[in-house]
């Protein structure tokens, strides 16, 4: 791992940058890159726009590690005024919510509860149809728990998803046992600062991985399981490798779907959905975007390019 990225991921960690740097007007403005504002008004004024794209929206309300239960419960009646307003303005998106934002950490029952209540609401939209539920994946410690919880919301509904990262050496197993269930998963490359025995160490050896998982997850024995598969990547090189495997193999257009960030890759975006595949933009909001923002510019070194215009640029 670079020092750049060390010392992002650091600084996603640091509360005390979070509350100095999150003020600074040239890091507000850089951040407008990837965030289009704090607001459910401005997630939903960004998901209406790119669905008259023929674009898909991934919705997340930022935050993590809530410190107590009146805290997670503000968080899931925020989740449910979100899926409240997606069904009645008709958009073509979907949740995606951290479980400890959800309360893992004070109790994991009460976090199963609260993705529950999440779950059933969107079961009970109309439009649009199938609305999933993701849980994304946190970092290393996290993981198994973040695993059993999807589990076990599965045994009631089979509309919950759940992200893996690629990075980690544990992954390749995970992905058998999803592919077994017939799961919806998300895949993406990974963002955290872990352990060195973990991980994945080199970048191209995290893309073939995600090459493998990613063939895997679109593979035969997936489909006739009903696996859904995101592939978050915004690596252009990395997904026409993986398109052409898929056409090699017959695998129509519309069942291969991309997932990428708002702001990253927007022509890629759309020539991916302009080609028939399925292509989702993961758009954030709220006010705890400061970690968030510094593990996005962790992800691709060229964001730091972006960060220091706008800082000389005044």
């Amino acid at each position: 791992m670079s020092w750049t990225r060390r010392a992002l991921l650091a600084a996603s960690q640091s509360a005390w940058l979070r509350g100095r740097a999150a003020r600074l007007g040239f890091v507000r403005r850089a951040s407008g890159r990837f965030l289009p504002g704090e607001t459910i008004d401005a997630a939903l004024a960004t998901a209406r726009g790119l669905a008259d794209r023929g674009l898909t929206t991934l919705v997340t309300h930022l935050g993590e590690n809530v410190g107590d239960r009146t805290e997670a419960e503000a968080v899931t009646r925020q989740y449910l005024e979100l899926l409240d307003r997606i069904q009645a303005a008709q958009l073509p998106a979907e949740i995606s919510v951290k479980l400890t934002h959800l309360g893992l950490d004070l109790d994991s029952e009460l976090c199963l509860a609260n993705l529950r209540r999440l779950i059933e609401r969107a079961l009970a939209a109309t439009a649009p149809a199938n609305q999933t539920v993701w849980i994304d994946m946190e970092q290393s410690p996290y993981a198994e728990a973040t695993l059993q919880l999807h589990r076990r919301a599965r045994q009631t509904s089979g509309n919950v998803g759940v992200c893996v990262q690629a990075y980690l050496r544990r992954t390749e197993r995970d992905v058998e046992e999803l592919v077994a269930m017939g799961a919806t998963v998300r895949l993406v490359k990974g963002a955290y600062s872990e352990p060195p025995e973990l991980v994945i160490a080199k970048k191209a050896d995290v893309d073939e991985n995600f090459f493998r998982l990613a063939q895997r997850l679109l593979g035969p024995e997936a489909r006739r399981a009903g696996v859904r598969a995101a592939l978050a990547t915004h690596d252009r090189k990395l997904i026409a490798r993986i398109n052409r495997w898929a056409a090699e193999q017959g695998i129509p257009h519309e069942q291969i779907e991309y997932a990428m960030l708002y702001g990253i890759q927007r022509g890629e975006q759309l020539r991916l959905a302009q080609e028939g595949y399925r292509s989702c933009v993961l758009v954030s909001y709220g006010t705890y975007w400061f970690p968030w923002y510094m593990r996005r510019l962790a992800e691709r070194p060229a964001n730091i390019l972006f960060l220091a215009r706008n800082l000389f640029g005044g």
